[in-house]
């Protein structure tokens, strides 16, 4: 399996103006970043209202509560909710705008600066590395877990990984040939493996309350 399908920039998509290369993205890649991008918005529009209803309502019970595990009123009412001092849903709200805005631009044929490109990496890399550590604080200090919560961290991880691969197929990331042609074949490792050790460590680290309800 090649990455053909998902990233492949069309015939006249690179170019270099005024001495700087600008490339654009297959089809595939730019529906990716506005598919995750508009889910990952959607999550952070519904935690932010359920926040604003949770200031107002201490009692107030979020949709996604459905038991003592999948407790979302848990995680927005932890400290680790509010990390930058405001509640953490509200960048989101920004950041898979912009993802969104980008996907869309590329889907209309935008060739962007190498510079945008590693941006974009980067910042989907801190993204992911942000939500990695949600996600290990939900797990082992909240001890509840936000399905909406899940969700980011899942379409964050792609956004992160395929923004990578794009630029390592295409030259933005210096990396050999041979690295190159594995990312390529094999770009769908990283995600199924990341997909599992989330579940894996979610099943394990709850598996007596799983148990019980068999």
């Amino acid at each position: 399996m090649t990455t053909t399908v998902l990233d492949d920039v069309p015939r006249g998509a690179r170019h270099r103006a005024g001495g700087v290369s600008a490339a654009g993205s297959g089809r595939g890649l730019a529906l990716l970043l506005v598919i995750t991008g508009a889910l990952g918005l959607l999550a952070a529009w519904v935690i932010t209202l359920d926040k604003f209803e949770l200031l107002k309502d201490p009692n107030f019970k979020p949709s996604c509560s459905l038991n003592p595990i999948v407790s979302c009123g848990d995680v927005m009412q932890s400290k680790q909710a509010e990390v930058f001092g405001f509640p953490n849903p509200m960048a989101g709200l920004v950041g898979f705008g912009v993802v969104i805005a980008i996907g869309m631009a590329l889907l209309a044929g935008a060739r962007l600066s190498r510079w945008y490109w590693i941006g974009l990496n980067v910042g989907t890399g801190l993204a992911t590395v942000f939500c990695t550590w949600l996600m290990s604080q939900s797990l082992y200090s909240i001890n509840a877990l936000c399905l909406w919560c899940t969700l980011t961290w899942c379409v964050t991880l792609l956004m992160f990984w395929y923004t990578s691969v794009h630029n390592l197929k295409h030259g933005i990331i210096p990396a050999s040939r041979r690295l190159r042609r594995l990312v390529g074949e094999f770009h769908w490792v990283v995600p199924v493996l990341w997909y599992g050790v989330i579940l894996l460590l979610i099943l394990t680290r709850w598996w007596s309350y799983w148990s019980s309800l068999t």
